[in-house]
């Protein structure tokens, strides 16, 4: 049997061990500053000195960084003293922030400083070890000067490395580079960001010419042998061998639930959200620092203005809340970061930005407004606080709703057991490929099939088909003549004959260097204050509802409307004045589809058993078994017991088992049918299937229009009045052979579609958001992407277009699962319960049904829908009794 080439490491080493390994100097400066080791470090230290690849996975704050760079520094102090440090670059360090970057070169800055006056004051001159950060934002004389003296530590991103491969003169100082260190790369790997930079990875590889020694560095992310698989590649088909370092079980966590009320349908909106802010007040009085998460920028906005209306003068000032987002300025977020380190505020409410390990200094615990909807990210967020291994990190979670309730006390149990959400890693982006083939053109001429071996020694790209791989050759090459046209031309020169292809023209560089990148351009329109202070931004499409005089909320404050002209909105501060808080779009995080299984096994197996315990019994079991109150452990239980009563009244519950689909055919006011699937897979899973399964009904009825609303928790298909379908047959219209091709045509002519097209036309050179120094408005773009978007729709197996389909369908939504699902129906291993038509929806069809009126229902109005079908719930169950 062949053996893993990934190794999970588990010998500890000790102080002494470790600081034999290190130069004299290193070895004192490391006894003067630590008593011992932390377990990254006991347990990475010795891999990496033996060089071999290694993925680091432990909570922020644990040494990790150090871990990491005590080997580097030491072997580059080492050659100083030597006179073996030459000027070129030894290890590169990439990470997905640019402000993560500033905070590294600050802490591997102060440690040489502190060695050198060690070596200093025994009479030795210490080597003048070079730390560099290269990105966007570096300034041209700074670049001039690391020409002259190159870094001997880069710090950059994913696509400030992908230009250096192609910088004339700069990337010759890479070509004996020895380690490659990827910081944060469970954010980075789920994305096209990493894709790019593995194949960046592969190509500087293949540019040194000989291996250089990955590390990885991690947060908590499953599984890990996944993770390594993606930092270290393939060579040939054969994974590389990787050493895995994993010390989270060192880690304390104490997590809390609490429900702000017992009764989360007839307390008034109002009232729930006085006692939620009252509750985090009392958190914030309680700790020096509270980090308030929340799961959208809107809903940030929303907390701290009500934080500070609310605060107890006595308590704290309104200057010791802050908010911090995506949207704000650079600056505003690097103050309240500063801000933050230093200890100078109370409370900051963020939504993802502060995810990631920048610096923040100590934080004591963290509240999570709602679910975060992955075991992983709950994790990753409470690990925030408590920012070391030995203090234990704190994090209280406040649902508001009572599927909230449910998700959040599932996953504090699955985090205390280790369970964690699987990563995804995208597979085959045709338009990242795209962007490295241009990129390597500009090297140097290549044959084809080395092309396609490099990259397919990338995990991104390891099952990359020859035909996919040609494909999108042909496309940079110009086949496409009708192309020409709409100002689409060659990129390279490909000759199939031969199997070569190089660059084509005397732009492509200028071309690849100005618009290499995955994140997309999105239309954002920058605020400023009357005195041109930048405030932050807002997206377009709100930008285009305000009116002189409106009053919104950004960083926490609210602004009024002065003026705008074109993408540039001018404001004043409206303090005392009652916002509008802008709505930003595309924001709420999806429940993961392995957090979204636990909670139907949970919910199946309290459903089959809540009847048979008294309710006392049953709650005292859930204040012992989650650890909760008796106000959160009451709302779990009534609303378990009034859905298994529902099942129980309508004859479904005795046939209720593991794998059941549960659907109803609901009948409304507005006597329309409404098939509600309840299919606990998560909202990307249910993005695939609500959309086949309409296609379906819809053919079942004669293309009549069939609507969607779709949830973590299931979808609705929702018919016109007067039409009838039965549910049963829907199913059966789809299987496994048919799910592609239905949710394939369900978003042939959608907005999705069209936006998407155009920003894999972006990443695919295909629409250039940069020519000869211009920038290009994303309005334009738009524009451009429209009408290519007309002229390939007939063009077979075109790669831009198959690479939008595929990231709608893989990357936004969840095929593949949604795929497992159909399959399970179709084994038997899923069995659908469908319920007999009924005027009365059960209590977890509520949810759904609240979220298909959430363009046209007050928040008022919905809390008096919930009660109205929590009543309908309760007449059909005391009629029935």
């Amino acid at each position: 049997m062949a053996t893993s080439p990934y190794r999970f490491y588990a010998v500890k080493s000790t102080l002494e061990e470790i600081v034999e390994l290190l130069h004299p100097i290193v070895a004192e400066w490391f006894r003067s500053r630590f008593k011992d080791l932390t377990p990254p470090q006991a347990y990475g230290i010795k891999p990496i000195v033996s060089g071999e690849n290694a993925l680091i996975s432990a909570p922020t704050g644990s040494g990790k960084t150090l871990a990491c760079f005590l080997t580097i520094l030491n072997d580059l102090i080492k050659r100083g003293f030597e006179g073996r440090l030459e000027d070129r670059v030894y290890c590169v360090y990439v990470s997905p922030l640019r402000s993560l970057n500033n905070d590294i070169r600050k802490n591997l800055s102060q440690p040489l400083e502190e060695m050198r006056k060690i070596a200093e004051k025994k009479g030795y001159v210490f080597p003048e070890i070079r730390i560099h950060v290269r990105t966007g934002d570096t300034k041209t004389s700074e670049r001039s000067r690391m020409l002259k003296k190159p870094p001997h530590i880069l710090i950059t991103t994913p696509e400030s490395l992908s230009i250096i491969l192609v910088a004339p003169k700069f990337r010759a100082f890479l070509k004996e580079v020895q380690w490659v260190v990827v910081d944060e790369i469970h954010e980075l790997c789920s994305s096209k960001r990493g894709a790019h930079l593995s194949l960046s990875l592969e190509r500087l590889e293949n540019f040194s010419g000989k291996a250089f020694q990955r590390i990885g560095l991690s947060a908590t992310i499953h599984p890990l042998d996944k993770v390594a698989a993606y930092l270290v590649g393939y060579d040939d088909g054969s994974p590389r061998r990787c050493t895995i370092v994993d010390v989270h079980a060192s880690k304390r966590f104490e997590l809390k639930v609490i429900s702000p009320h017992h009764d989360l349908v007839h307390t008034p909106a109002e009232e729930l959200s006085r006692r939620m802010y009252r509750l985090i007040n009392s958190i914030i009085r309680r700790n020096r620092t509270t980090l308030i998460f929340t799961n959208t920028r809107s809903s940030t906005e929303r907390v701290v203005y009500h934080l500070k209306k609310l605060r107890p003068k006595s308590v704290l000032s309104e200057d010791e809340y802050a908010a911090h987002h995506s949207s704000l300025s650079r600056e505003v977020r690097l103050d309240v970061e500063d801000k933050l380190k230093k200890g100078r505020l109370k409370a900051v409410v963020t939504s993802t930005s502060l995810e990631l390990g920048i610096d923040i200094g100590f934080i004591d615990c963290v509240v999570q407004i709602g679910s975060p909807k992955s075991v992983t990210r709950a994790i990753q967020r409470v690990g925030r606080s408590g920012h070391s291994l030995e203090v234990v990190s704190k994090g209280i979670f406040i649902p508001m709703e009572r599927d909230d309730l449910i998700e959040v006390l599932v996953m504090s149990k699955a985090a205390e057991a280790g369970k964690l959400d699987e990563v995804y890693i995208p597979e085959n982006p045709l338009d990242v490929l795209a962007q490295h083939v241009v990129g390597m053109s500009i090297e140097r001429k290549w044959s084809i099939q080395e092309a396609y071996r490099l990259v397919r020694r990338s995990y991104n790209f390891r099952n990359l088909s020859m035909e996919d791989f040609i494909g999108v050759l042909r496309y940079l090459s110009g086949y496409y003549r009708q192309l020409e046209g709409y100002k689409v031309y060659g990129k390279i020169w490909l000759d199939e004959e031969d199997g070569v292809f190089g660059r084509r023209g005397n732009l492509a560089r200028v071309i690849y260097m100005t618009n290499t990148g995955t994140i997309p351009d999105m239309a954002m329109v920058k605020v400023f204050t009357k005195d041109n202070k930048p405030v932050g931004n807002i997206e377009e499409e709100f930008f285009e509802r305000l009116s002189q005089g409106d009053i919104f909320l950004l960083g926490g404050r609210p602004y009024r409307c002065v003026k705008s002209r074109l993408m540039k909105l001018i404001v004043e501060p409206a303090e005392g004045e009652k916002p509008t808080v802008p709505q930003w779009f595309s924001e709420m995080l999806p429940l993961s589809y392995d957090l979204a299984n636990m909670i139907d096994e949970f919910r199946i197996r309290e459903l089959q058993t809540i009847l048979f315990e008294k309710k006392e019994d049953r709650i005292k079991h859930y204040m012992d078994y989650f650890k909760i109150d008796r106000k959160t452990a009451t709302a779990l239980y009534e609303y378990l017991r009034i859905t298994a009563e529902y099942f129980n009244n309508t004859g479904v519950l005795p046939y209720l088992r593991k794998g059941s689909l549960i659907v109803e055919n609901y009948i409304d006011e507005s006597d329309r049918q409404i098939v509600v699937f309840h299919s606990l897979v998560g909202r990307r899973v249910n993005d695939v299937l609500s959309r086949a399964f309409a296609v379906a009904a819809s053919n079942l009825l004669g293309s009549v229009s069939v609507q969607i609303s779709v949830g973590d928790n299931g979808f609705l298909l929702i018919l016109p009045p007067k039409y009838r379908v039965e549910p049963d047959k829907i199913i059966k219209s789809v299987n496994s052979s048919n799910l592609y091709s239905l949710a394939a045509s369900s978003i042939e002519k959608t907005e999705m579609l069209k936006h998407r097209f155009r920003h894999v036309a972006v990443r695919s050179f295909m629409i250039l958001r940069n020519y000869k120094g211009h920038e290009v408005m994303v309005s334009k773009l738009q524009l451009n992407s429209e009408h290519l978007l007309k002229a390939i729709r007939d063009l077979k197996n075109f790669p831009v277009m198959k690479e939008t389909y595929r990231e709608i369908l893989e990357d936004a939504m969840d095929i593949k699962n949604a795929l497992r699902f159909v399959s399970e129906l179709e084994s038997g291993l899923r069995t659908p319960l469908v319920c007999r038509p009924s005027r009365v929806a059960s209590p977890i069809a509520h949810s759904l049904l609240l979220s298909s009126f959430t363009d046209i229902v007050l928040m008022e109005d919905k809390r008096a829908l919930l009660e109205r079908l929590h009543r309908e719930v309760l007449a059909a169950i005391h009629a029935s009794n």
